[in-house]
């Protein structure tokens, strides 16, 4: 069977490298005489895949000494209960950046456990930028500043990392992590769900720089305790062991290619096509300001909302898929992440000037 481009915001396409080279060691990994999935997680064998991946994304990401890199569970969305829990060190505020969806999940989340200052929204403007941080209303007493990197659903991503004022940053990457370079150091926390850029559902992980651990209270479950976590290698109890070691694969494979600076390059090419596309077109649009355009997650609306059945059907039929905007938005949207090869965004563009050339 002919494999198709999955353009879905998440759970995401992964490598094909990386799926053979799975299928290939299912049975018997690296003549173990046993799969990944059996192996005991305190065991010789995935201590050795545990200590990979964490050295892996170390090298990938330049992660400075002074950071605990933890791989847990949840999700992104118990980050956004985790992250004040673990890091208000005493304090009762916290700012927060409203780009979004995405971002505002994180808020209301946080109001449960802190007051939450919202430093800067887009929402008056539809989500179809990122704030004038000049205009940024930063609290000095707050404990750290949140903001969203990407989000999927608005198609909205930051071409910069704000200056905090001297407070913690804090940054959800779920959607765009190993995309493009950061510099770790300018922040205090980066978390991120795998199931995007990084590998399939299942792990959360959390880059945390170490002075911001253990403040915490002492009612805290251990197993939300960032320090106790840290302390235990993120195995207090039994990780998704399969799913680290596809993170890992997908972690080596990055380095196969280039790294990020080189999946960075791509990345660009690949959004460029589908802009230009919507840009040349009287037929597609864009609500997305240019400078703030997601490189990561590119919605479009049709100028006929009543062809999205026909343009998704279609679609699907030259094996493009997921390809249906979010209910909120509307239109399409097409997440182009890093496993996404350059000549399925350019089937798609093909698709699309196709599409108008019949219908508009």
């Amino acid at each position: 069977m002919a494999r198709v481009y999955n353009f879905s915001a998440g759970p995401s396409m992964l490598p094909e490298a990386v799926l053979q080279q799975a299928r290939d060691e299912m049975l018997d990994w690296q003549g173990s005489g046993m799969s990944v999935m059996e192996m005991s997680h305190r065991g010789l064998h995935f201590s050795g895949i545990a200590e990979q991946l964490t050295a892996d994304l170390r090298e990938l990401m330049a992660i400075p000494d002074n950071y605990k890199v933890l791989f847990l569970q949840g999700g992104a969305t118990a980050q956004f209960s985790m992250i004040p829990l673990n890091i208000l060190q005493g304090k009762s505020k916290a700012c927060y950046v409203n780009t979004g969806a995405w971002s505002a999940k994180a808020i209301k989340d946080a109001g449960r456990y802190c007051q939450v200052v919202v430093s800067a929204s887009a929402e008056a403007s539809g989500f179809d930028r990122v704030p004038e941080v000049s205009q940024w209303a930063i609290d000095p007493d707050a404990a750290y500043l949140h903001y969203t990197a990407n989000e999927t659903i608005h198609g909205v991503e930051f071409p910069f990392i704000p200056e905090s004022q001297g407070l913690p940053l804090v940054c959800d990457m779920s959607s765009n992590i190993l995309s493009r370079a950061v510099d770790v150091s300018r922040f205090g926390l980066i978390y991120a769900g795998t199931q995007k850029n990084m590998g399939p559902a299942g792990v959360t992980l959390v880059i945390v720089r170490e002075d911001l651990l253990g403040a915490v209270d002492t009612k805290l479950p251990d197993v939300f305790n960032y320090a106790v976590q840290a302390k235990n290698d993120s195995m207090l109890n039994t990780p998704a062991t399969y799913n680290w070691y596809l993170v890992g694969l997908v972690l080596r494979w990055l380095k196969s290619v280039g790294g990020i600076k080189a999946i960075e390059a791509l990345n660009i090419k690949k959004a460029a096509h589908l802009y230009q596309v919507i840009g040349q077109s009287r037929f597609y649009s864009n609500p997305v300001q240019t400078d703030y355009r997601s490189r990561m997650n590119v919605p479009f609306i049709l100028a006929e909302p009543a062809l999205d059945k026909i343009f998704l059907e279609q679609a699907q039929a030259l094996g493009l898929f997921e390809l249906k905007g979010h209910r909120s938005v509307g239109g399409m949207r097409a997440s182009i992440y890093n496993a996404m090869p350059e000549q399925g965004v350019k089937a798609l563009c093909d698709f699309m000037v196709e599409f108008e050339s019949k219908h508009a």
